[in-house]
């Protein structure tokens, strides 16, 4: 089921670094403005604080990340032949950052106006990418269920982008376009997170679950089961864009996904109990953390069902949002982040320095200390945003938490950029020094 890496096919350690570096701004400025707004911003699923703080974190932090992370595992997991990707990184990673920003801006100002130049700027880049990626991912002569997984994420980034294009452009013309507008943002919201942002964990967890926390594989069945069955729910759910579905149907294809979630996650807090390392790493622990979230995802989603007078609440949506974005996704992304960065840096620097004086070790690149630190203050960060959708008075120090989470992540990575180029200014030091000592000779 695991494909060989290609460590040889991956791309100039910038490619996917400047994504990566700039992916926490993003939840710096999500966590400043929920600090700013206050509790107007979480009143409910609709306030524009709150389409604002949706888009920052998954137009930005998240898209920022999830891009950086795809050109470097496409290439490296699956053995894809990614397009001068230099070329495609440089020209996406600006433009769906201004892109990102101006959505955010045009959500908080409720400004028509804003949202013309955010579809073009988000659209265009993200069509490029989406185009070279599908054809790196079609390509391949790779197999397995990583390589399909991916395959099926990309699409359903696909058909978000579309729709997220479509809506963007209804807000930013404001003609009578024939658009049932509530329906898509649903079928958007599903394909967003439970298509793209899950298929994307999912398939990356079938590699990285068993080789970095040294767990068992992930069953062939249900690995195959996962993918074949959120994405058949997501085409289900998206029959009500042509069609009025009765009520009953949408809640069974609700369930059958959410079921399919809840499985994953507890498949791999089970996995990760038989890990054959019993010491614990960051990296595990955010993973631990976001499957716990997943769980406490699908168990409210039921409960919501069970008891509408407690669905039907304005914050429900939200307390289900919070779960999902802060918790569940951008947890997986800073566990990610801090076993990427520290083994990148490691990897270039072997290949780059004097074999006899071997570069730092992964641990040495960003110190437990600060990554555990940090950790503690994201849970801590999700739990106040949980907590304020209950007492809204605690929303401006949930949002500063957020911010300061984000901002100690962006510390962290940019310590471990320092470290990469300290070591190749002292090889470069080294190999003058050794020219300069032959000549003289």
């Amino acid at each position: 089921m695991q494909p060989t890496l290609s460590f040889e096919q991956a791309p100039p350690i910038s490619v996917p670094y400047r994504f990566f570096l700039t992916a926490p701004l993003f939840g710096i400025a999500a966590g400043l403005l929920l600090s700013w707004l206050g509790p107007a911003a979480l009143a409910s699923r609709w306030s524009p604080g709150a389409a604002a703080l949706t888009h920052l974190i998954a137009a930005g932090l998240m898209l920022q990340t999830m891009c950086g992370a795809l050109l470097q595992f496409v290439a490296v997991a699956a053995g894809a032949n990614i397009w001068r990707p230099r070329l495609i990184a440089a020209v996406v990673h600006p433009l769906i950052m201004i892109g990102a920003s101006l959505l955010a801006l045009a959500f908080a100002l409720g400004d028509p106006f804003l949202f013309r130049p955010a579809v073009l700027l988000l659209a265009v880049p993200m069509g490029l990418f989406i185009g070279v990626l599908a054809l790196a991912l079609l390509k391949t002569p790779a197999r397995g269920m990583t390589l399909h997984t991916l395959r099926l994420a990309v699409f359903a980034l696909l058909v978000t982008l579309t729709l997220g294009v479509t809506l963007a452009g209804t807000l930013g013309w404001q003609g009578n376009w024939p658009l049932p507008f509530l329906t898509l943002v649903d079928v958007h919201v599903a394909w967003g997170l439970g298509g793209w942002a899950l298929l994307l964990v999912i398939g990356v967890s079938y590699l990285v679950v068993p080789m970095f926390q040294l767990t068992p594989a992930y069953p062939v069945w249900l690995a195959r089961l996962l993918p074949a069955g959120l994405f058949l729910s997501l085409l289900a759910w998206s029959l009500q864009l042509g069609r009025e579905m009765p009520p009953p149907w949408l809640a069974g294809v609700a369930l059958f996904g959410m079921a399919l979630a809840g499985i994953y996650a507890a498949t791999t807090l089970r996995l990760q109990s038989q890990r054959r390392r019993r010491v614990s790493d960051v990296t595990l622990l955010f993973w631990r953390g976001a499957m716990v979230l997943l769980l406490a995802l699908a168990f409210s989603w039921l409960l919501f069902q069970m008891l509408p007078r407690l669905g039907d609440q304005a914050r429900a949506p939200l307390w289900l949002g919070v779960l999902a974005l802060p918790g569940v996704f951008v947890s997986v992304i800073n566990g990610m982040l801090y076993k990427i960065v520290p083994f990148l840096n490691w990897l270039h620097l072997q290949r780059q320095g004097d074999p006899r004086k071997p570069p730092p070790n992964m641990k040495q690149m960003i110190s437990e200390r600060a990554m555990s630190g940090q950790m503690l203050l994201h849970f801590t960060a999700v739990a106040l945003l949980l907590a304020a959708l209950l007492w809204p008075l605690l929303a401006r120090p949930a949002g500063l938490a957020f911010a300061a989470s984000s901002l100690w992540l962006e510390w962290n990575l940019v310590g471990a950029v320092r470290q990469y180029r300290r070591f190749l200014e002292r090889a470069l030091r080294d190999r003058i020094d050794a020219a300069g000592s032959g000549r003289e000779s």
